[in-house]
């Protein structure tokens, strides 16, 4: 059923408040046992998570065009995390979100030149205010002390955004042709085979106290595929792309409570203009709805 542009943006948006809220549970994980191990074990348990929601409603296989989609994303996806959060190990979350932010406005042509999707004014009005808030963060990052160590995060983490890019706008091509629940399934089934490749020689069993925050973030990482599936099935990539600028606001906040990270003002100021170009992104008046089950 065709949904209010700002009712499917605020979906997004919310979306992306449950995956920031992930991501600090799991940079808390790779910090004491790996990224591979964080993300084999992660993905284990969403594989089972998401296979418990889709596989007893399923009536049939995707089609081989739909599977399609479902491994390349997957395998887009796969680089993507490794990457994010081998980086985000190494530098402060905020950060590590700004310089993703690179990704909406790269998805933004990208939707443009593969989904042939048209690029109003407002839209890149919004993700141009909002890039400019990620400069300015970007500037008082500079004036830190730089480290080998956090130069390597931060090559990872965009390396990862350059995959996030594509990965956006291959979830508005997923999210066209599969529901939510089997996006998250084989997202995280397809991921999984992946990192699975190297487990017998890479691969340890994390002591039973990260138990419960591996499955933790598994949920956490479900709910957000599911309520991002569901947007970008109503909304082009163009219009809900400056959603993504919003995780910057929880990761500041999950950095300064979880791991005592200091918000400078240089941070707040870019967060005021990430915001503000959100705001203009939301407010158009209509956009193109398809209908999709959840």
């Amino acid at each position: 059923m065709p949904r209010s542009p700002a009712f499917v943006f605020s979906v997004a948006v919310l979306g992306i408040a449950v995956f920031s809220s992930m991501d600090a549970v799991m940079k808390v994980l790779v910090i004491e046992i790996g990224a591979y191990d964080t993300l084999l074990w992660r993905t284990l348990a969403g594989a089972i998570l998401t296979g418990l929601l889709y596989l007893p409603q399923r009536t049939a296989w995707p089609s081989r065009a739909t599977m399609r989609v479902h491994l390349i994303r997957g395998s887009v996806s796969a680089v993507m995390a490794v990457t994010f959060f081998w980086g985000l190990a190494r530098v402060p979350m905020a950060q590590a979100i700004a310089l993703t932010f690179i990704a909406p406005l790269l998805a933004l042509f990208g939707a443009a030149f593969l989904l042939k999707e048209h690029i109003s004014r407002r839209a890149i009005v919004a993700s141009l205010v909002a890039f400019a808030g990620v400069g300015v963060i970007m500037l008082g990052q500079a004036a830190s002390a730089p480290s080998p160590d956090r130069f390597r995060g931060t090559i990872a983490v965009l390396t990862s955004a350059v995959c996030y890019a594509y990965n956006i706008v291959l979830m508005r091509q997923q999210a066209l042709v599969a529901g939510p629940k089997e996006v998250a399934f084989f997202q995280s089934v397809i991921v999984l085979v992946i990192l699975a490749a190297g487990a017998p020689f890479i691969a340890h069993v994390p002591d039973a106290r990260h138990a419960p925050a591996i499955v933790g973030a598994a949920v956490l990482a479900t709910v957000s595929l599911l309520l991002l599936a569901w947007a970008y099935a109503r909304g082009e990539a163009n219009y809900l792309a400056p959603t993504e600028y919003t995780a910057f606001i929880w990761a500041s906040l999950w950095g300064w409570v979880v791991f005592s990270e200091r918000i400078a003002l240089y941070t707040l100021a870019g967060a005021a203009l990430i915001i503000t170009g959100c705001l203009i992104a939301a407010r158009r008046r209509s956009i193109e709805t398809v209908e999709a089950a959840f």
